[in-house]
């Protein structure tokens, strides 16, 4: 008999503690549940190898099959469990505290109340063995070599308690993200080619010194020509484009290094750092040396 999903029993379960990245990858048969009534502290990153789950977090539902990441931000009521009618889900999950940069990426992907739905991903080979030597990092003692990645076992989870066994997942998990938000990518026959190509300019290097007319004349535009159907097409002009961008390349290096402010405004394309201070804290709502410490 068919099983609806509201109908399964539920686990009212504590997500892990949000400083820590704790993995894993379990293989569950019809009937798994859990419920978290409060939502998390933590982001959830779930990896479908095989099989069918079913994920809902506030007003939002989605269904993942292999290739499939989906993740739940913190904060809404969500529930997972294995897709009413599939065999079994087989899936790799991670709890931790996102970094900022990764929501530029999955924002197309959102649907509802932050639940982000990406894939299916072409290829999953290396977003499969990113996965295996981030349980393998996250038991490194900061001695020696990192364990080797191995085959999991069902069941099998790791926390990451020490600095560098976390960053070590940490930035495995980014390769992730990138790897399935980039090859998922889905077209948009609606936006001209030339402006996605201008798009995809900004994005690569946004620290160059873009124009309007620098950017007509690599896609063969007119820059009045250019500059309309950019805005057209996108909602915004492309030197706002080129302003985010460079904001989110800045946010990524003070995340990343530990380069002065001054350094990291000349590198993400800004001119003043006096205007770089003002735009970073407009943008996101600390000057650039208060956006670092509040990161540690």
């Amino acid at each position: 008999m068919p099983v609806r999903a509201d109908e399964l029993p539920e686990t009212a379960d504590p997500s892990p503690p949000p400083g820590l990245v704790t993995i894993g990858r379990f293989d569950q048969e019809p009937g798994y549940s859990i419920n978290r009534p409060s939502g998390a502290d933590s982001w959830l990153f779930t990896w479908t190898t095989d099989g069918r789950g079913r994920l809902e977090q506030g007003a939002a539902r989605t269904t993942a099959g292999p290739g499939d990441l989906v993740v739940l931000g913190p904060g809404a009521p969500h529930r997972y469990a294995v897709e009413p009618g599939a065999g079994h889900w087989a899936f790799w999950w991670v709890h931790c505290q996102a970094r900022v940069s990764w929501s530029g990426w999955l924002r197309p992907y959102a649907l509802e109340d932050r639940l982000y739905a990406v894939g299916p991903v072409p290829g999953p080979g290396r977003v499969e063995a990113a996965f295996r030597r981030m349980l393998a990092d996250a038991r490194w003692t900061g001695e020696g070599p990192p364990p080797t990645a191995a085959e999991p076992s069902d069941g099998e989870i790791a926390v990451a308690h020490g600095t560098a066994a976390r960053e070590l997942a940490l930035c495995s998990l980014e390769e992730i993200v990138l790897l399935a938000t980039a090859q998922a990518e889905r077209p948009r026959p609606d936006i001209d080619a030339r402006i996605r190509r201008a798009e995809a300019l900004i994005s690569a290097d946004p620290s160059a010194p873009h124009t309007v007319r620098s950017l007509a004349g690599a896609v063969s535009l007119s820059p009045s020509r250019f500059a309309h159907l950019y805005t057209e097409q996108l909602g915004h002009s492309p030197m706002r484009a080129l302003r985010e961008a460079r904001l989110l390349h800045a946010a990524r290096l003070l995340e990343a290094t530990e380069l002065p402010v001054e350094r990291v405004a000349a590198a993400s394309g800004f001119t003043s750092p006096f205007h770089f201070n003002r735009a970073f804290r407009e943008r996101y709502g600390a000057p650039p040396g208060a956006y670092r410490t509040g990161l540690r």
